[in-house]
């Protein structure tokens, strides 16, 4: 059994494309997240040594454990790419994309394209594992392609007899996307159904979501996307009502302009290009203000910020407004 299952049930920070670089798993990780995950990196970019793509790559030591995700549909090129990742970076484990609902992604039979065709999810698994053994490797799939053809539990079984050594379950199908709400029934079979560890994903925004999911399930451990791209201390909220029972409370606000004021500077100091980090993170800005009193103006400042200094201000008075400090 992988080391973070022994005795602990893990809270994973789940991939997610422009969110979870190397800044943004840090700060998970120094929140209480047990796992973390890169953002999907295409196997062929890797086999190509595409220069962005290898930038997906790099990581600190403080973030172990940590695995690489790839993605694509050719097993020998998916298998080289695993062995080049692991000759580079070592990270802990490599994880296989099943999942990704994207259509760039699925036109090109990646992602969740392979829960339509198990034949060559079996091979691409396969090959992976028997090209970086004993390394550990590990997958993450949807429930299915669509409600007609829910086969979480079969692909589930096909991994776990590739070898693959712990699975994640987001409970939703490819045609669902994000819409809808993940079905967790099917992520309490496929944990009945298989032998390996089965990480729950969907619909999963607090401490007590976690709590209830876990008894009801029976996973062996969860992962969080979208709660913590808007509220990365969610982790750590987790963790003590896992431990205590206790609910901890919303950090105030102040500490999450902190945060999102070291998130900004931090990004800004490592692209070395303030206006161009500023514009990349008016997205993730938006997601931070999910929650928050006056959200509605707030997506409407951070749609055309441009500076740390306008940044700053807007907290300011934000705080103002709403403290009295």
């Amino acid at each position: 059994m992988l080391p973070w299952f022994q005795n602990r049930f893990p809270v994973y920070l789940a991939p997610m494309a422009g969110v979870t670089d190397s800044l943004f798993r840090g700060y998970c990780k120094e929140s209480g997240a047990d796992v973390v995950v890169t953002e999907f990196v295409a196997a062929e970019g890797i086999f190509r040594k595409n220069a962005r793509t290898l930038e997906y790559l790099d990581f600190g030591e403080q973030e172990r454990p940590l695995g690489v995700q790839l993605f694509g549909a050719d097993p020998d090129h998916l298998a080289r790419a695993a062995q080049m990742v692991l000759e580079w970076k070592r990270p802990d484990f490599i994880d296989l994309n099943f999942g990704c609902p994207v259509n760039k992604v699925v036109s090109k039979n990646g992602g969740s394209a392979l829960l339509r065709d198990c034949p060559l999810l079996e091979r691409v698994a396969g090959a992976v594992v028997r090209a970086v053994a004993p390394h550990p490797v590990t997958a993450k799939i949807r429930i299915g392609w669509d409600k007609a053809s829910i086969n979480a539990v079969q692909t589930a079984r096909i991994l776990e007899d590739c070898g693959v050594q712990a699975l994640a379950v987001h409970g939703r199908t490819k045609e669902q996307g994000y819409s809808g709400e993940a079905d967790w029934d099917v992520i309490a079979a496929v944990a009945a159904a298989v032998q390996i560890p089965v990480i729950g994903n969907g619909d999963l925004a607090s401490a007590q979501d976690v709590a209830r999911r876990r008894l009801e399930s029976g996973v062996a451990g969860v992962m969080l996307g979208r709660s913590a791209m808007s509220a990365p201390w969610v982790f750590g909220a987790i963790r003590h009502y896992l431990e205590t029972g206790e609910l901890r409370p919303e950090p105030p606000l102040e500490s999450q302009w902190t945060h999102i004021l070291r998130h900004c500077r931090e990004a800004a100091v490592r692209s070395g290009a303030e206006g161009i980090t500023m514009q990349f993170m008016r997205s993730r800005l938006m997601a931070y203000s999910r929650g928050m009193a006056e959200a509605r103006e707030l997506r409407m400042r951070f749609s055309s910020i441009a500076s740390l200094g306008e940044l700053e201000d807007l907290a300011a008075g934000h705080i103002q407004r709403n403290t009295g400090f």
